[in-house]
């Protein structure tokens, strides 16, 4: 998957997170679905701490408006250094 769909993904994600604020009961259903979606989107041990995060910010209320996915795609493609291999 391209890095921008990733981040169109990541947006949508972040806008369902405000549904809640119209309808409460929406985070039941939406904070573990997140969770497991950042698992999907990101993998590895980032993918999982984010996943962690994701549930919690989206289980408590008034914390939804933090976009959790859109941080995370941020940290995986802009902020995160790669391991290069070194010159012998």
């Amino acid at each position: 998957m391209s890095k921008y769909k990733k981040l169109v993904i990541s947006i949508i994600c972040d806008a369902l997170g405000y549904v809640s604020f119209i309808f409460p009961p929406f985070d039941f259903i939406w904070a573990p679905l997140s969770a497991y979606l950042m698992t999907k989107l990101y993998k590895g041990k980032e993918g999982k701490v984010a996943a962690v995060i994701s549930f919690i910010e989206e289980a408590l209320p008034f914390l939804d408006v933090i976009p959790t996915f859109s941080m995370m795609w941020f940290y995986t493609y802009k902020f995160k250094t790669e391991k290069k291999p070194s010159k012998a």
